[in-house]
């Protein structure tokens, strides 16, 4: 793995524009990478709640997690390899964002404990929609009536699969909602951070500040794993979140991010194949149907975004 570089020429922005043939293996070559890392963010999801179901503490989980990617992360991205990597222009908002990240992740890790795969992933894919509402306030952009009835469409969706109040329902979907909220507030300050950090310091602020955070109370909570293939997953932890936004810092730097967000909703089917692989888990048609309320709300907004920004 190499320190991902600029591209040469700043990715298109203008969508619709004809591309030449260089430009479009760039494109392919981003959705792969943005393919990849879903995968990665997928198998890490399995592999938490595979360790949770064999009895590990999710700080414990949560502390491996931030250990291993900062240990691999290391190797590629230091002092001597960046230098000034770890000065940030905003570091209060590098940890505020960071705080974010571990939130979500926390809440997620143990929401997964009771819910399937896809019914975290169909509950996380509101976070769009939050991002979209919390982004007027933080960020100055306006929200129009479309993309509202968008947001509320999609919460709709959400609350299909969520189904409160109703004989489905499981109090841990509340805490897989809170992770949405923190992913949609590390979206929002992370692009506040774009025009002030690089992405390699964002990335390594990520990792120091979940292990700072976890570390002097996981080893109070510490659970021996009880096989070596609960060694092998646990020691996995750190490689999936730290490859996955790898890929996704590299997908970034050769396509727009509108160009790639349809993409994000690709991973429902990596959270199907790998809840039916390794659970024997089949969501239910309530979780199928809320998703797919909340994929279609998802792309509208996307489409409604690329074209304010073609008319921008």
């Amino acid at each position: 793995m190499s320190t991902p570089e600029p591209s040469r020429r700043p990715p298109r922005t203008d969508l619709d524009a004809p591309l030449d043939a260089a430009a479009s293996r760039e494109r392919l070559v981003a959705i792969a990478l943005m393919c990849a890392a879903l995968i990665c963010f997928s198998c890490l999801d399995t592999s938490a709640k595979w360790l949770g179901g064999e009895g590990l503490p999710t700080l414990q989980v949560v502390f491996i997690r931030y250990l291993g990617s900062i240990i691999l992360i290391s190797f590629f991205v230091n002092g001597l390899t960046t230098p000034g990597v770890t000065r940030s222009a905003r570091p209060g908002l590098q940890v505020l964002r960071s705080l974010f990240l571990m939130g979500g992740t926390l809440l997620n890790f143990t929401a997964l404990r009771w819910l399937q795969l896809a019914e975290t992933m169909a509950i996380m894919f509101s976070t769009p929609f939050i991002v979209a509402l919390i982004a007027g306030p933080l960020l100055g952009e306006r929200v129009g009536p479309r993309r509202l009835a968008a947001i509320a469409v999609g919460f709709v969706g959400v609350l299909v699969v969520v189904r409160p109040g109703l004989e489905g329902f499981h109090p841990a979907a509340i805490l897989s909602l809170g992770a949405a909220v923190c992913n949609a507030l590390y979206g929002v300050t992370t692009r506040m951070l774009a025009s002030h950090d690089s992405s390699r310091t964002t990335l390594i602020y990520s990792g120091l500040v979940g292990v700072a955070l976890t570390a002097p109370v996981a080893p109070f909570l510490w659970e021996a794993p009880p096989s070596v293939l609960s060694w092998i997953v646990l020691g996995g932890l750190g490689a999936f979140g730290a490859v996955g936004h790898w890929l996704l810092i590299l997908a970034h730097a050769r396509a727009p991010a509108a160009a790639l967000s349809p993409f994000f909703y690709t991973q429902i089917v990596w959270m199907l194949a790998l809840g039916w692989l390794v659970f024997g888990d089949l969501p239910d048609a309530a979780t199928l149907v809320g998703a797919a309320i909340v994929v279609a709300s998802g792309l509208y907004l996307l489409a409604r975004e690329r074209a304010r920004v073609r008319n921008v």
